[in-house]
Parts: structure tokens; sequence; C-alpha cells
């Protein structure tokens, strides 16, 4: 038997009740949903089912996953099924990373209105990227690119921030060719951090106009207009960071990226160390000191708080596509553009593919028996069929599920 790793679940079965207790009259549906989902994945709470292998025929049961977007375990599958769909989607063009934050001045009134300010903190970063690309002289290019958010600093803090992945390059206003940014520059950051600071502040001015806003806690004086105005105004003299890498790689380097950050959540088991007495202990990435590895030792109680900041809106899309990527032009659009760099329909993201994973779905289900076969689902059980033949079989027959 191998030893069993630490992992939130852990955490949150040990002490979910002493954290409702605390903190129950302040979640939300999901964040309680999230709670209780978590502490069951992979538990007979959930059932199970038996898995055949379809060349030596050996079984195996396996408890069921709870499928939330939110949980660390569960998020395999979906990205790999989403990196496929998109490696078909990718040109055979240098890429580029960037990343959008806003001040931890704003933080607060983000938390206490995600849908609104998430959704504005997207329409920002998309508008100011789509402006800056086409008034810059040197480029001149409609862009296409996918954002994703993350809402956390490595010790768990509240942090929104976008991560940007877009081509090094985009179509020109008529459509004619492809427009390729510099080699090592793709736009610049300090021209980007004040668009970006602009356009958010005008579209949060808006929002508390229009009364789509929110405050309560330490934020209820910001309901005030002149409190709210002096706030804003506050926030325009703090400097905002959008960073950019220049252009980094093709296909096979974009995969990579976004197999790291479109389905992470707020914190994996592995960066879990240890927990003891009621505290938790993990680890982080200092940026500030040259990304050293470090480890933040926090009551459990805390920790499950950290966590539950990060549990999105019911509903709420954090991986978004803009420009000619997307949804409604995504289509006709890769084709002129691989028309324009004479590329083949599919052949840069197939060769990615290859190169990032072979078949990440069948070597996550082969057979532990006779490492040929695949394992297949024959039979689903209830809670209590998976403890009732769980109980007789041998402890080296579990698999993990997904």
């Amino acid at each position: 038997m191998r030893e069993h790793r630490l992992e939130v679940a852990d955490v949150i079965r040990e002490n979910g009740e002493k954290f409702l207790q605390q903190w129950g009259h302040t979640l939300s549906p999901q964040q309680r949903k999230a709670l209780h989902d978590i502490g069951v994945c992979r538990t007979a709470a959930l059932g199970g089912h038996v898995e055949e292998c379809d060349d030596c025929a050996s079984r195996f049961i396996a408890y069921n996953s709870c499928r939330n977007r939110h949980c660390p375990k569960c998020q395999s599958v979906a990205r790999d099924r989403w990196l496929a769909e998109r490696a078909k989607e990718l040109l055979p063009v240098p890429y580029c990373h960037v990343v959008f934050t806003i001040p931890q001045q704003l933080a607060p009134v983000t938390l206490q209105n995600q849908r609104i300010c998430y959704g504005l903190l997207f329409r920002a970063v998309s508008e100011t990227l789509q402006e800056i690309a086409d008034e810059s002289p040197r480029f001149r290019a409609k862009l296409g690119f996918l954002a994703v958010l993350h809402t956390w600093s490595q010790q768990l803090v509240h942090h929104p921030h976008v991560h940007c992945v877009v081509p090094a390059g985009g179509l020109s206003s008529d459509g004619s060719r492809w427009a390729a940014c510099h080699p090592k520059f793709f736009l610049p950051v300090h021209v980007l951090s004040c668009r970006f600071r602009k356009k958010l502040l005008a579209l949060l001015r808006q929002a508390f106009v229009d009364g789509k806003l929110e405050f309560f806690g330490q934020s209820a004086d910001l309901a005030e207009p002149a409190r709210f105005d002096a706030w804003l105004q506050k926030s325009k003299k703090t400097k905002w960071v959008v960073y950019a890498k220049p252009p980094f790689g093709g296909p096979e380097a974009v995969l990579k990226y976004l197999a790291r950050y479109t389905h992470r959540v707020a914190i994996s088991s592995s960066r879990l160390v240890s927990m003891e007495n009621g505290r938790v202990t993990f680890r982080w990435r200092d940026s500030r000191h040259g990304n050293r590895s470090s480890t933040i030792t926090v009551e459990a109680i805390e920790f499950i708080r950290r966590f539950l900041l990060h549990i999105l809106p019911a509903g709420f899309v954090k991986i978004r596509h803009f420009g000619f990527l997307a949804n409604r032009n995504r289509s006709s659009a890769l084709v002129l553009c691989r028309q324009l760099l004479n590329a083949s329909a599919d052949a840069a993201g197939s060769a990615a593919v290859l190169s990032h994973d072979p078949n990440p779905s069948i070597d996550k289900h082969r057979c532990p028996v006779c490492h040929v076969g695949v394992l297949r689902i024959v039979e689903w059980l209830s809670a209590e069929q998976t403890l009732s033949r769980r109980s007789v079989r041998s402890p080296t027959a579990q698999i993990d599920s997904s």
C-alpha cells in the first residue's frame, strides 16, 4: 500500500464542521457546495464503479469523483479534453504571455461583487489589448487571444489577475495579410498598464452609477458617491502591474503554458506539507525573491477560509476567447489566418498534441496488471454497494478514478 499523501480534502473533512460553525453564515451556495463536494470526492459517499481491463479482464473498484470545477482532484480529464480542442486552433507562430493584475486596494470591492467585477476585468483586459494593438504604428493588427481568470496569490490571498495567451501577431485591418509583431517585443507594458487602469476604473464608475455594486463590512462607506469617487481617485495614483513576456515559442510551448494555467484551482494538494494540531503548512513561491520556495503555516480554519475565497459564482466563465478567436467567428478567422500563414489546417495543433501528451486519457486508464489493456467502466455502484464490495476485496485493487 502506498502512503497516503495529505490532500485539501483531508483538511476539509477534519476541520469542515468547525469551519462552518465559525464562518458558515458568510458562505454562498457555491462555496457550501464546493466544501461538501471536495470533502466527499472519491469516497464511498458518492458511490463507485467497476472497471475492467479489455485485455486481461482484471477488475477494479474505484470511488466516483465529485467533478466540481474547484476540486483539486477533478481537473485532469477536463483539462486534457480542453487542451485537445485548443490544439486544433493553434497557429504556427510565436505566442506571448501577458498578465493583468489589479491593485490590492480594489480587491475587497471585487470580492464583494465577483460576478460584476470579474466580468468588467475581462472586458477591460480585452479592450486594452485590442486597442493598443490597433493603435501601434509598427503593428496595427486585430488580435485573437485566450484569457484565464485567477483570483489567488501563492499564499491564497485574494489577488485577481488575468493571464492572456496571445499569438504574436494578428490580422491586418482589411484582412489581407498576417501582421507579425517584433520577434522580441509584443506591446509596450507601460502603455498597456495606463490604458488598463483607465478602462477598468471607468467601468467601475459606470457600474456604481448604474447601481450594480454592493458594499458591506469595511467597504460599506463606499456606497456614498463622494467616498466612492475619492476611492477611485486614489486608485488612479496606484501603480497597476501588467507583465508581458517576449514571444516565447510556438504551439508546443503554448500547450505547456495552457496546461499550467487554465484548469488550476487555488492550491493543489501537492503543495501541502503537513497538518498538525489544527494547523496546515503549505509551500509557496516567493516571486519577490527570485521565486524562492518557502512555507507558510496557518490555522486549518483560516486555510479553508482562504481556499473558499476563490470559489467562483455559479456559471461564471473563467476562460474566455476574444478577437478573431471569439466563439462567433473563430472557425472562419482561423481558416483565413492559416491561408495567410501558408499553414495546413491542423499541422501545428497535431504536432503540439503529439509532443505534449501522446494519449493522456488512455495512459491514465492503462491496466496496472497487464500494462497493455485499457480499463473500461462496466458497472456503476451505489454507496452501499461500493462499501460492501470493497470490504471483501484486496486493498491493492484500488485505483484512482477521474
